[in-house]
């Protein structure tokens, strides 16, 4: 069994024609029949029930069709992986963003990224904001989807993506439910639900605390569903921007705005990679962030 008649015969079943798999294929429509029937041969069983013009997949074909596909696909990343290091270019863009961020978007923008760059791998870390700043400082990443609390450096590009407005999430038994907006004020005697590892859960708390004033009692989660979790069962208040989909718990969880001086609290959200490692792959998966925020 070769790797070329699985691709012949994959080709077939999604074309649905024989004809158009073989100019897929670039070779006749003789040569492909012969070399599915030389497959077939080679496995032992029917693959396809042969009716005129038409053909029906067997249970086994509609298996070894599925199967087919995913060994097509590692086989071809086994290929460019094999060249690149030939060529000494393993090229592999590693990307960073917030733990406390919804991965909606950024799984929108990987899928464009890697079907536009089908020879980078994409190596995927999720972090608070110091974790990815020690990241790409310690050059163990490559770009970082970050919130702006430090000055800009000259070291970094600082690459705009969105604006985030400010929310408290509140679970819809909890009084404040009832508010069309809430103050620092308000959020006083309710635990603050921080999204956080356990190491950065002191730098978290003092960004919060300290510099945007928030005050109580803090609570901690490892990851924004656990967060939620937690704020469907009433346990707190959970501080959230609008770039983080609120999609489910509709029905147990209020969303309200945090306003400072009757205006909505916002927050710039930026990509950032060092300017010494600037390259094409960096900037278009910006650009491509970018448009699915916007």
């Amino acid at each position: 069994m070769l790797l070329r008649q699985i691709q012949y015969f994959c080709s077939v079943v999604k074309n649905n024609s024989f004809t158009e798999a073989a100019e897929e294929c670039y070779i006749s429509q003789s040569a492909i029949s012969q070399q599915i029937q030389a497959l077939e041969a080679d496995l032992g069983v029917k693959l396809l029930v042969r009716e005129s013009r038409k053909f029906l997949l067997t249970p086994a074909g509609e298996h070894f069709y599925h199967q087919g596909l995913l060994l097509l696909d590692e086989a071809d990343r086994l290929r460019r992986e094999t060249i690149m290091i030939a060529d000494k270019k393993v090229n592999k863009l590693r990307i960073g963003y917030l733990k406390s961020f919804g991965a909606g978007q950024m799984q929108k923008a990987l899928a464009v990224f890697s079907e536009v760059f089908t020879d980078i791998d994409l190596e995927i870390t999720t972090g608070t904001h110091e974790e990815l700043y020690l990241g790409l400082r310690d050059n163990l990443l490559d770009v970082v989807l970050n919130d702006h609390r430090r000055a800009f450096s000259d070291l970094y590009e600082n690459f705009y993506i969105c604006t985030g407005h400010a929310y408290i999430e509140v679970s819809c038994q909890c009084a404040l439910s009832a508010l069309s907006s809430v103050t620092l004020e308000d959020l006083r005697r309710i635990p603050c639900i921080l999204i956080s590892s356990k190491s950065q859960q002191e730098n978290e708390q003092d960004y919060y605390q300290n510099t945007l004033g928030f005050s109580g009692r803090f609570l901690f989660a490892d990851t924004l569903d656990e967060g939620r979790v937690m704020v469907a069962a009433n346990r707190g208040f959970m501080p959230v921007e609008s770039v983080q989909k609120l999609t489910d718990n509709v029905d147990t969880i209020k969303r309200i705005p945090l306003v400072e001086q009757g205006k909505q609290i916002t927050r710039d959200y930026c990509a950032f990679w060092k300017k010494e490692k600037d390259n094409q792959y960096i900037r278009s998966f910006a650009d491509m962030l970018k448009e699915v925020y916007e």
